[in-house]
């Protein structure tokens, strides 16, 4: 724990938690949680203002449509050896 200078920085540092943060929804925040929602987007090839409840479905359905894998199964060294690394930044 990092000593307080003084009761008040001490109380103003207790503030600083998640919670807080996403209680208060400073603007920065909300955009880059916007940001993020258009890059995600852009990622699956959706549009950059889809719904929440449309995204969520969509993800729902390309999580059905998996074959379903033991998790000995997940990570193999042939799945290891085809990787592919890609950006996921779109241009």
């Amino acid at each position: 724990m990092i000593p307080a200078l003084n009761a008040g920085a001490a109380a103003e540092l207790r503030e600083r938690t998640l919670t807080s943060l996403y209680n208060h929804r400073p603007q920065w925040l909300v955009d880059a949680h916007r940001a993020l929602d258009v890059a995600v987007a852009a990622a699956y090839g959706w549009q950059a203002d889809i719904t929440d409840e449309a995204a969520l479905s969509n993800l729902m359905e390309l999580n059905l449509s998996r074959p379903a894998v033991s998790s000995a199964d997940e990570t193999t060294s042939a799945d290891a050896d085809s990787f592919e690394e890609e950006s996921i930044v779109p241009n």
